[in-house]
């Protein structure tokens, strides 16, 4: 290492979401040197994972590798590592290859999803924050109705047909909307013995209405569409348990259980593993959720080196403005340290960060969405409109742009979901070999028989 590559200044960014992959971005090309670490080598699009989850896109449409997002940056390098521990007072960030020494630390690794202390319910209520959870979702979903059409009797095959979504922000409403549209209009004539239409999804909330954060306008025609769709939308019900063959729900009504194989998570999220290790090494206050509180210049308190982004930081604007967990937000702030940066290199000072508002926006299905914009509200056509061209121009790279849009376009006129395929271990599998005994054919039981059968001749 030469002596002028030892005198710049060390950026560290820790997780390369939207926060910290914009950062990265912002300061190539500077007298810098920037470090991206990541446990995964690709930066996921969130914001279309649930299309993903329904078979409307692939992985490689909505991930985009870090490295080549970043090529051009030649002072910025990339590692897929995961970081696992931090000493503020030496400077010195841990992960599982080796140690890296910072001047600057800057921390993206958003959230993960909270179960209220019932971390078991994981297992079969998986959440969507990855594209490993995507798949998941994916698996599930599409085994459900390829189980339902092997089973002749109605009553065993009813569980299978059940979809619970639990939560009613966006994330749930996206997918309860999607998985309607798969049920109830694209798959209709795909199977012989089983109706997709007889499918129940099933959208539960704690809340009084769903999109609870939207007005209670959007919320109204937000639970309309969905309706529309044949959703059935249960309100002021929280889950009490939840199991391989159903959901426990208490609301107005009482308890009561509902059998459903396909149980997806969409409620509650709380601080990253490391976010919940930089806050036990710098004290930093945790709020809801295990955020973590910066200071308007999203900086730690007692640490000016150590600054946290996105969707971990529980951040107040100059203006006084709590900031949401939203990927614009998350974007700004970014771009923001970036430039700080930069002009604290410069002798200069920089304003306390400011959030511009750009709204948010929940798309329900074909022709369907909501929209709670700076000023104004809007929903149906327009608003789904609207959504496709914001998702197409925010995505990475314009031969993914064009790749999705034609996708799109292809999918409005036909009906058609083409990424179907059930990839890795089907769910339950181990169940219903505990079911019907040994005897039960599972891929991992055609795999085991298939390798002790003789040998194929040698070509």
């Amino acid at each position: 290492m030469t002596m002028e590559q030892q005198q710049k200044h060390r950026v560290v960014i820790v997780g390369g979401g939207f926060g910290g992959l914009f950062a990265a971005r912002k300061l190539g090309g500077s007298g810098f040197d920037v470090t991206l670490l990541d446990k995964r080598n690709f930066h996921t699009f969130q914001p279309l994972l649930y299309q993903v989850a329904a078979g409307m896109l692939t992985t490689g449409d909505v991930c985009t590798p870090h490295r080549v997002t970043l090529r051009r940056k030649k002072n910025v390098r990339t590692l897929m590592s995961t970081a696992y521990d931090i000493d503020p007072a030496t400077h010195t960030l841990y992960h599982e290859h080796g140690e890296l020494k910072y001047d600057t630390l800057i921390v993206a690794t958003g959230v993960k999803h909270a179960y209220f202390g019932n971390d078991q319910w994981a297992e079969v209520a998986p959440g969507l924050k990855t594209v490993e959870h995507a798949l998941r979702m994916r698996r599930k979903i599409f085994y459900a109705f390829e189980t339902a059409e092997l089973i002749s009797d109605e009553a065993e095959r009813a569980p299978w047909l059940n979809f619970v979504v639990v939560g009613a922000g966006p994330t749930g409403v996206e997918l309860a909307g999607a998985i309607a549209e798969l049920a109830h209009r694209t798959m209709v004539d795909d199977f012989r013995q089983v109706d997709p239409q007889q499918a129940r999804i099933l959208l539960v909330e704690g809340a009084d209405r769903v999109l609870p954060v939207y007005p209670a306008k959007l919320s109204r025609k937000a639970a309309a569409m969905l309706a529309e769709l044949g959703v059935e939308i249960i309100t002021d019900t929280l889950v009490s348990a939840i199991d391989e063959s159903g959901v426990v729900m208490k609301g107005p009504q009482g308890e009561q259980r509902v059998p459903a194989r396909t149980v997806l998570w969409a409620a509650g999220v709380r601080a990253s593993v490391f976010g919940e290790i930089l806050a036990d090494k710098t004290g930093a206050t945790r709020e809801r959720g295990g955020r973590l509180r910066v200071k308007s210049d999203l900086s730690l308190a007692q640490y000016p080196d150590i600054f946290v982004i996105g969707d971990l930081a529980a951040c107040t604007d100059r203006k006084g403005k709590d900031v949401p967990g939203l990927a614009p937000a998350a974007i700004q702030q970014g771009e923001y340290l970036a430039k700080m940066l930069k002009r604290r290199a410069a002798g200069k000072q920089t304003p306390a960060f400011a959030y511009k508002d750009q709204g948010s926006m929940a798309v329900i299905g074909r022709n369907r969405a909501v929209g709670n914009l700076p000023w104004f509200t809007i929903a149906g056509f327009s608003a789904w409109l609207l959504w496709v061209l914001i998702h197409i121009y925010a995505l990475i790279g314009s031969e993914r742009r064009l790749r999705v849009m034609l996708q799109w376009v292809w999918k409005y006129f036909t009906r058609r979901t083409g990424d179907r395929l059930i990839t890795g271990r089907p769910p339950n599998t181990r169940r219903l070999q505990q079911e019907h005994g040994s005897a039960a054919a599972t891929p991992d039981t055609v795999r085991a028989s298939s390798q002790t059968s003789t040998p194929d001749p040698a070509p």
